[in-house]
């Protein structure tokens, strides 16, 4: 009992050191988190110096201290912190003399362990899609259970429930919500937030936001979501590519009154230290299972559209949105050419076991940016034109059903740009109120 008494207050010791903020070293993720291909990423060292939400420690844990908690959290909601060299005094009973002993504190990564460490009451975890843990399948179902580590009860808001409901919420105090988001419409995590956050308001939950980055966060780009399309992969009128954190779209959920009944929720936002939105952000834990670098993440907005399509992005290879084809795509033209199969994250991938004939683009310089350039081309290049668009779904994807109709008439990419130009700049003065970082 002594000894977990003290490593708490070690492990105390070590977050409000890490929550002093910017003078403190940020390389804190483990090797093992980082896939070898954002390793190898070179071009992203400055962010180093970011400071997320869930390292300011100092900030929150008073508001947590005494409270039952809730927490909306997956495999992104990480404390960032290698082993840290610690000499201690050792008692006397021990050694007969105050020699000092070396050793090691290793605080648990996962938000959830490490507030469990520091004796924070967590009643529960809430879920958003792919699981706890983020092994799910885009889309999957996650059924609610028991997290295996920790036996916490977890709720799934990306199955039976995508919101929290009265009877989960009443024994709680306080939510927390700590979430990677990549900064695209149709990415669902935006969705749970919505969600989580009308359950709050409805049943007067405070919300505390855990601030992280936006790899995308750079620009706004793409066509606005059309309210007769709204879905959970688009709920909000806000162009594909939102340019915005969770933190800074939390605020215009409320403040643009999009919660039902024009509710508002009481939320906190413990924001990044020394992040712009022209920051360079390298994720050190992939957000999903099928963005496992930054150079997926960079194409996912553009690639992603392909979800909407019979077109595979990737997926059931080591390459998710670094590469597309499908069987139908026109192999004289096109001499890249492979084969998708079941794989993590992917137990079902578009033409399983079908050679696929397309684009191969993980060693491209990808660029932060949106493109229509694959999706026009993938149908300008399909021997079977009928075959290329699923159109239900991606209307979804795209938020309306002009885009689908540009592609199929010809239109080139700046003339489709251009129709959606005076719905950008008007979303770009809304976005300004809601900014938290320049």
């Amino acid at each position: 009992m002594r000894f977990k008494v003290f490593k708490n207050t070690v492990l105390l010791f070590v977050l409000v050191a890490i929550s002093c903020g910017s003078k403190t070293k940020n390389d804190m993720s483990s090797n093992n988190e980082i896939p070898k291909q954002v390793q190898n990423d070179t071009t992203i060292q400055e962010d180093k110096k970011i400071i997320v939400g869930a390292n300011r420690t100092k900030e929150y844990l008073p508001l947590l201290r005494g409270k039952r908690v809730g927490v909306v959290a997956n495999q992104t909601s990480v404390i960032f912190i290698k082993d840290i060299p610690i000499k201690l005094e050792a008692p006397k009973s021990l050694s007969g003399q105050h020699k000092p002993l070396e050793s090691t504190v290793t605080l648990n990564q996962h938000l959830v362990d490490s507030l469990l460490a520091l004796n924070i009451t967590i009643k529960k975890v809430f879920s958003p899609e792919h699981g706890f843990r983020g092994t799910a399948d885009a889309g999957e179902d996650v059924k609610d259970g028991i997290d295996t580590k920790t036996q916490l009860p977890i709720f799934s808001l990306h199955g039976k429930h995508k919101k929290p409901t009265q009877q989960q919420l009443q024994d709680l105090d306080i939510v927390v919500f700590d979430i990677q988001d990549v900064g695209v419409r149709f990415y669902t995590y935006i969705s749970t937030l919505h969600y989580v956050m009308e359950a709050c308001a409805e049943n007067n939950v405070p919300l505390l936001i855990l601030d992280r980055p936006n790899p995308n966060g750079n620009y706004v780009d793409g066509p606005v979501l059309e309210k007769e399309h709204s879905s959970f992969l688009g709920m909000h009128p806000i162009p594909l590519v939102h340019g915005m954190t969770i933190g800074e779209y939390a605020k215009m959920i409320n403040g643009e009154g999009w919660l039902k009944d024009g509710l508002t929720c009481n939320i906190t936002i413990i924001e990044n230290e020394n992040y712009t939105h022209d920051s360079f952000y390298s994720l050190p834990i992939r957000p999903s299972p099928n963005l496992p670098n930054d150079q997926s993440i960079r194409l996912y907005p553009s690639l992603g559209l392909f979800e909407g399509t019979d077109v595979n992005a990737g997926r059931g290879t080591e390459f998710q949105f670094q590469r597309y084809g499908a069987p139908f795509l026109d192999q004289t033209h096109y001499t890249f050419n492979y084969t998708p199969q079941p794989n993590f994250g992917s137990k079902f991938p578009k033409h399983k076991d079908v050679v696929c004939y397309g684009v191969d683009l993980s060693n491209v310089q990808a660029k932060r940016e949106f493109t229509l350039k694959y999706i026009i081309d993938a149908y300008n290049h399909a021997t079977d034109k009928s075959k290329v668009f699923n159109t239900a779904n991606f209307t979804k994807h795209a938020g309306t059903t002009k885009l689908q109709q540009q592609i199929e008439s010809g239109l080139s990419e700046d003339e489709i740009r251009a129709t959606w130009k005076a719905d950008i700049d008007a979303y770009k003065k809304t976005r300004q109120n809601y900014l938290i970082y320049n």
